[in-house]
């Protein structure tokens, strides 16, 4: 998949969120790594009201939701001010699920594409490939 000139690629997992910009003319990705906002998870709405049970053990589920609803927040702030004309995600496949319960229309629009994947701690050359890859 190409992405347009300066789409924003997120990469993210439960708790790590990478940002990068498609530097490359249209055609070409040449992503470049920029700097990532500290995010607060303890938003209300942000999924920190998740509670572990036995239908749901996984006491790190609520701090994952929290944080996939924390990125969204600030991806919809981004958007609107202007700042993400293009968007592509890529993200645990369990948080890309959470992610999509918080898209506004707006920033649903901004999509270029999604990937379940987990890619935070894998170098730039290979999140580039995992995207010419999608479709």
């Amino acid at each position: 998949m190409l992405l347009p000139h300066n789409a924003l690629v997120v990469v993210a997992d439960g708790a790590h969120l990478k940002l990068f910009r498609n530097i490359g003319r249209e055609g070409e990705l040449a992503l470049k790594e920029i700097d990532a906002p500290h995010l607060h998870a303890g938003a209300p709405s942000s999924g920190g009201h998740h509670v572990s049970s036995s239908a749901n053990p996984d006491s790190h589920t609520s701090g994952e939701d929290a944080f996939g609803a924390a990125v969204v927040n600030w991806l919809s702030t981004e958007q609107i001010a202007g700042r993400i004309e293009s968007l592509f995600i890529i993200a645990a496949p369990r948080l890309l699920g959470e992610l999509r319960r918080h898209y506004s229309h707006a920033l649903s629009a901004t999509l270029a594409g999604e990937l379940a994947k987990e890619l935070v701690k894998h170098p730039v050359a290979d999140i580039e490939a995992a995207i010419l890859k999608a479709r």
